[in-house]
């Protein structure tokens, strides 16, 4: 169910809950701080803030700057919207740039978004509210601003992202991106594992897919690029069970491949958070091993075309790429 209220407001329900999402029109820097507490909520990483709030506040375009505010609001228990940070449960942040630099500001039809934040409480991670917000997002940009262009990057080792990014959004992976952060820890992060991002391309002109299932089968003719074993691990909280990558085929490639993922990195890093090495190195593991399939396959002309989700007691995630 959804209501349109202003331009700028939308009333969505999301797994039995009613969210406000709005774009951020305040003139009140104080009003600004509550992103940046939540950003450290999820990220927990405070080396990695956002701008002071009066900064950020004179960023927005509806005052001096050219970026964009989404904030997302829970519904009140007793109803009607607060918009405040204690009903904050998610937010989008990014800016305007260029797509040719020499060309610049020039025309239109260079500009392009940089969608540099989209998150959401913990409590409500795996709700899709965050691909509401990006639906949202979409809208604003292409209704509101004419910008039919967006840029990010994420982690390729991410199936809740890749499955987002590239099977709901159709997003193009134009390049991997070596180590693009340098050291970045906190929640979803570890300062131990190369900070290697997907940079991806949505074209908003597209028509909107709907929601897209997940896959039962995988190709019988694709080849599989690793080679992946799951172990019982001694992990963080306890004993489980993890996949870990033996091997990599490069060899012959067929003009269809796999390269797996694991089906839930973010639990990964956390529980190999240990001190024994052999098991604190399998998402090192899991990067360079993915880190070598994609330069490879890339610099052959392979390029991802959709992301699998093979539901079952072990879950599986695999990246489908095709030569062009």
């Amino acid at each position: 169910m959804e209501q349109n209220l202003v331009p700028f407001e939308r009333i969505v329900e999301v797994s039995g809950r009613r969210f406000l999402l709005k774009v951020e029109t305040s003139a009140s820097p104080a009003d600004y701080e509550k992103y940046e507490h939540l950003r450290e909520t999820i990220w927990r990483f405070p080396e990695d803030h956002l701008a002071g709030a009066r900064n950020l506040m004179c960023e927005n375009f509806i005052h001096d700057g050219g970026s964009l505010f989404l904030a997302a609001y829970a519904e009140a228990e007793g109803g009607g919207f607060v918009e405040d940070e204690g009903h904050l449960a998610g937010f989008a942040y990014g800016f305007v740039g260029v797509k040719d630099k020499i060309l610049a500001f020039r025309s239109p039809d260079n500009l392009r978004f940089y969608a540099q934040y989209t998150g959401v409480q913990p409590d409500f991670e795996g709700s899709s509210l965050g691909v509401r917000l990006k639906e949202f997002q979409r809208e604003i940009l292409t209704e509101h601003w004419g910008i039919f262009e967006v840029v990010c990057t994420y982690d390729p080792l991410t199936g809740v992202n890749a499955y987002r990014n590239i099977r709901r959004f159709r997003m193009s992976v134009r390049e991997y991106l070596v180590s693009t952060y340098g050291a970045f820890g906190g929640r979803l992060n570890r300062t131990d594992v190369p900070s290697d991002r997907f940079f991806a391309v949505w074209d908003l002109r597209r028509p909107a897919d709907p929601p897209s299932s997940e896959a039962s089968v995988l190709p019988g003719e694709a080849s599989r690029i690793l080679r992946v074993e799951t172990v019982l691990i001694a992990g963080r909280t306890g004993p489980l069970q993890l996949e870990v990558v033996v091997g990599v085929e490069l060899d012959h490639p067929g003009p269809v491949c796999l390269v797996r993922i694991p089906a839930d990195f973010y639990l990964m890093l956390r529980e190999t958070d240990v001190d024994a090495p052999d098991v604190r190195r399998i998402p090192l593991d899991w990067r360079s091993a993915t880190r070598r399939a994609f330069q490879t396959l890339f610099a052959q002309g392979y390029r991802v075309v959709d992301f699998l989700k093979i539901a079952g007691d072990r879950p599986e995630s695999y990246y489908l790429l095709k030569k062009e």
